[in-house]
């Protein structure tokens, strides 16, 4: 599980990278949501892969930390969804508004030569 987790992880952040790196409006964003996807995991792979355990600690079981899975990580990527959202919003205005000015989706407005 924790192999195919950090390969998953490996492989957004790759892709996320190189799509960073292309001089296209629609990469970047995409590149930079991907990014966010790989941070999130990573965040909540932190907090140890619990599966079927209990996310707050009650007084009827047993308090042992191996039996509730940690709820700070699960807050963490959940605030970094919603300001991932509004900022992958944020990008997509500014990537309309900038094709609108310049008629092209290149980075730096001009198209590259052939």
């Amino acid at each position: 599980m924790e192999l195919l987790l950090s390969s998953g992880i490996g492989l957004l952040t790759a892709v996320g990278i190189y799509l960073v790196l292309r001089a296209r409006t629609f990469d970047l964003v995409l590149g930079l949501t991907l990014l966010s996807y790989a941070v999130n995991l990573f965040i909540f792979a932190s907090g140890r892969l619990v599966i079927g355990k209990a996310p707050i600690i009650s007084t009827t079981i047993t308090p042992t930390l191996a039996n509730f899975a940690d709820p700070l990580p699960q807050a963490l990527v959940l605030t970094a969804i919603v300001i991932g959202f509004a900022m992958t919003a944020v990008l997509l205005v500014l990537s309309v508004r900038g094709y609108a000015d310049h008629g092209t989706d290149q980075v730096d407005g001009r198209e590259p030569r052939a």
